[in-house]
């Protein structure tokens, strides 16, 4: 029995941990390099430990039914590091799959194999300019937002966090904002080194130099005197949702772009990305990325519309408490939130039903909402009651919705999970917009009962950063296509 144990170590976890651990290196350089980010079926990489690149290739069983092996995804991994490259996003999972078992199968030139599934980035110089970035808020979105921003920090990174905006300034101020970026009791610590200059007002994260400005109102900045221009500001406060109040960032000498991390009002365009944001138009200077919850569950019900045609249906999201609620029972001008957000389940309600029409108008009119605030700290969950234009069963459903999170262009929003085990906890930190729980699908003729869970901080601000990523007039392409 010994013998057999050291045999499997040696022959199996060894090769898998040895490879892992070569790969680390090519992929933190092929990000320093040339932007390039890598994945496996979907599961970003950057940044990323060997374990972590141990089990992508282990998922990959789940969708194709046999093991990716690491010793058959190095080589690609291996040439890329050879190659000249523009930024874009590179799944070698797939590529892997495809030369050794998919369509590619009779092909074994891989370098000819990789030079036609990556064409449209070999040899392509990148011009795309840097672009300085700003948060107007610093709370529990500006935080992940940071985070986010200073993970892709290098030579190449085209979005640059410049500048922090808060009110106060008050003694202390500054080591505590960095100490909440340091520490987070969802999200775990943050990955690298955090250090401050009180004497200019500075944050200093994995060379990330950030600057802390403190005002009352968004026009009364001036961000070129801190070498600022050209700025695209995210306002994470939800004081201003309107044009008229989120006007004023722009009247901020060195502001060009103004997002919002919540819904907008009026004209304001709610961009879901993956739906509606090819409507970007780089005359735009002021969008909404609108909320989590509509994040959640406007690429799924596109995705479901196009294949079967939704008549109607009902959203229910049993949604973790956010800061807007009460410790303990106190006064809030909102009905029921006033009661202790740990203690109760709190029925209230939510526009993300209706905000569906304003990213995917083919839905206007179809669908009612209501939500449920629960006493969790993150990640919620979207019950999707819908009645379909034709029948269909379980099967056909989850199929679907799993090659549509790996196979088309809502790859980036829609997760997908056939663990019989899985809990809200276990999505915390997911960088899809919502994740399909396979299990839990119910169909019957034509209405399906569908289980989203959402990581609403985490999930939600990787949605906020690739609509400033398209603001910013950037492209990186998800290859293979």
């Amino acid at each position: 029995m010994n013998q057999q144990y050291e045999q499997e170590l040696q022959s199996s976890w060894q090769e898998r941990q040895e490879y892992a651990e070569m790969m680390l290196p090519l992929i933190g350089r092929l990000y320093r390099k040339f932007a390039v980010e890598i994945s496996v079926y979907g599961r970003p990489l950057l940044n990323a430990g060997a374990i972590d690149v141990i089990k992508a290739h282990r998922q990959v069983r789940l969708y194709e039914g046999i093991k990716l092996r690491l010793r058959e995804s190095w080589p690609i991994l291996e040439a890329l590091d050879k190659m000249h490259l523009a930024p874009a996003q590179i799944d070698i999972g797939k590529l892997a799959y495809d030369f050794h078992y998919g369509s590619a199968v009779d092909q074994q030139d891989l370098d000819r194999y990789l030079q036609e599934k990556l064409a449209t980035v070999i040899d392509q110089k990148d011009e795309q300019e840097p672009r300085d970035v700003v948060l107007y808020g610093f709370g529990r979105i500006g935080r992940l937002l940071a985070r986010l921003l200073i993970e892709r920090q290098g030579v190449n990174n085209k979005l640059r966090l410049r500048a922090i905006v808060v009110r106060g300034g008050r003694e202390g101020d500054l080591e505590k904002r960095a100490s909440l970026l340091r520490r987070d009791s969802v999200h775990g610590p943050f990955n690298g080194s955090i250090t401050i200059d009180e004497e200019r007002n500075v944050i200093k994260a994995n060379g990330s130099f950030i600057q802390v400005i403190y005002a009352n109102s968004p026009d009364e900045v001036d961000y070129t005197q801190y070498g600022i221009n050209n700025a695209i500001v995210i306002d994470n406060t939800g004081i201003w949702r309107d044009e008229d109040g989120l006007g004023l960032h722009l009247k901020a000498k060195g502001t060009a772009k103004v997002m919002l991390t919540a819904p907008g009002k009026g004209d304001i365009k709610n961009i879901v990305h993956g739906v509606n944001c090819d409507t970007i138009s780089p005359d735009d200077k002021i969008l909404s990325a609108a909320s989590c919850t509509t994040n959640a569950i406007t690429p799924v019900l596109k995705a479901l519309d196009e294949k079967y045609g939704i008549v109607s249906g009902h959203v229910e999201t049993v949604h973790s408490y956010t800061n807007d609620q009460n410790l303990i029972d106190n006064y809030h001008k909102a009905e029921r939130r006033g009661r202790s957000a740990p203690l109760n389940m709190v029925i209230t309600e939510t526009g993300a039903a209706k905000a569906v029409a304003k990213a995917y108008p083919v839905l206007a009119g179809k669908l009612t909402g209501n939500a449920i605030r629960v006493p969790t700290p993150n990640v919620s969950l979207a019950i999707l009651n819908l009645n379909l234009n034709e029948a269909t069963d379980k099967s056909q459903v989850n199929e679907f919705l799993r090659d549509t999170s790996l196979f088309s262009s809502l790859q980036h929003q829609i997760d997908y999970t056939a663990s019989k085990e899985v809990v809200s906890s276990d999505l915390v930190g997911s960088r899809a917009a919502s994740v399909v729980d396979s299990r839990a699908t119910i169909v019957s003729d034509n209405r399906v009962t569908l289980y989203v869970w959402y990581d609403n901080e985490f999930g939600y601000s990787c949605q906020v950063m690739r609509v400033v990523r398209d603001m910013a007039n950037l492209s990186y392409p998800t290859l293979p296509a």
